[in-house]
């Protein structure tokens, strides 16, 4: 009888042993899991500044051009047209070259005047909160939450100090864009990098 039940005994202890090795390999999975799927996600915090606005409008400038082209062509006709009147009159006339470089100041500016519009619709909305994931971007306010999927976007373009998402519509309407500043972990930005590339394409 004793030595039945040392058997059961040796029994009971190796399913016990064998259940805990389970137990504790199910957990590992799931904390690895769980740590893969952290690494997958990027936080941002940040408060968006007039500068931010500007990378973004200069990115959307470069890849649609048409903006750049029209200011071009624009301030072209207007030079030809003050140095015309120059040559006409024979001297310089000082309205007419006031005149020309203020437009010469609109045009060379529009860009910023831009930024500063839009800081002004969305500065007072404080710090912003962003998460991408292989779900989309999700950027929070005091005052408002965004979710956007991944098909909203053509495509990003890396600069200096941004990433800048343009919207998939002919005239790129939306554009979102992330200050490598509101990355906090050390690795973030690499990190960001590899979802915009696993996710969209650059542009």
């Amino acid at each position: 009888m004793i030595e039945g039940r040392g058997a059961e005994g040796a029994h009971y202890n190796a399913d016990f042993t064998a259940d805990a090795d389970g137990v504790a390999g199910t957990a590992g999975a799931a904390e690895a899991a769980g740590a893969v799927e952290e690494r997958a996600v990027v936080q941002l915090v940040y408060r968006p500044g007039t500068a931010d606005t500007l990378a973004g409008l200069r990115v959307r400038e470069r890849i649609k051009r048409t903006g750049l082209l029209l200011r071009g062509v624009f301030l072209a006709l207007w030079a030809a047209h003050w140095l015309l009147t120059t040559v006409g009159r024979g001297k310089v006339d000082g309205v007419s070259t006031l005149l020309f470089l203020l437009i010469v100041a609109l045009t060379w500016g529009y860009t910023r005047l831009q930024a500063a519009q839009v800081q002004r619709i969305i500065g007072w909305q404080g710090e912003y909160r962003a998460t991408v994931s292989a779900a989309g971007i999700t950027c929070r306010s005091d005052h408002s939450t965004l979710i956007q999927k991944w098909s909203v976007f053509q495509g990003y373009r890396e600069t200096a100090g941004h990433f800048v998402l343009l919207s998939r519509d002919p005239n790129i309407m939306c554009l979102d864009i992330l200050p490598k500043r509101g990355v906090r972990e050390a690795d973030g930005v690499d990190r960001l990098r590899a979802l915009l590339d696993e996710h969209t394409t650059r542009v």
